[in-house]
């Protein structure tokens, strides 16, 4: 290829990068965008009165823990917390802590129960020890049970497969702690 053919070339791309610029200020000079005056979608507020809304449905009572634990699987909560909490935790004694602490003898631990490691405020603010019950609802969710956890887990929805990972944490320990008998 000549020069000519190259210097042509040039040309027509520089000729078409300047057409577009130029095109995109007319259109930019042209259309204004305009906000719309009032919503188009009415969202009703919460200074409507109440009889106007429906009644919501009541919420499921909560299964109690010992009774999931009773018919839980730790094999199964291996499986699960291998696949939701191993990214982050360790299980074995005396492990490293991860992203998370490590998980060995969490169950009737004290909630920073891991030494050295950089707990939420939240979290060095909880009193006492890890319970079957406190457990429970931290995996269901943990922003809810400690506000302002690092933790960005979203929690465990299903009540079998969280009682099966608490079930399998209650074995992590020298001396496990013994599973709460279920309500009669």
């Amino acid at each position: 290829m000549d020069s000519l053919e190259a210097n042509k070339a040039i040309a027509a791309v520089l000729t078409a990068g300047i057409a577009f610029m130029v095109a995109g200020l007319i259109g930019e000079t042209l259309v204004r965008e305009q906000r719309p005056a009032q919503s188009a979608i009415k969202v009703a507020t919460a200074a409507a009165p109440e009889a106007a809304a429906p009644a919501a449905p009541a919420a499921p009572a909560a299964v109690p823990i010992a009774t999931l634990l009773a018919s839980a699987d730790p094999a199964a909560g291996k499986a699960t917390a291998q696949k939701l909490c191993a990214v982050c935790h360790t299980f074995d004694e005396g492990g490293k802590a991860g992203i998370g602490p490590n998980l060995y003898g969490v169950v009737g631990g004290p909630h920073a129960h891991m030494a050295g490691f950089n707990y939420s405020d939240g979290m060095k603010a909880k009193a006492g020890p890890w319970t079957f019950d406190e457990l429970n609802e931290w995996l269901t969710k943990p922003s809810a049970y400690v506000p302002g956890t690092r933790m960005a887990f979203a929690g465990i929805s299903s009540d079998k497969d969280r009682a099966n990972v608490i079930d399998y944490l209650h074995t992590l320990a020298a001396s496990p702690e013994p599973l709460p008998a279920p309500p009669k």
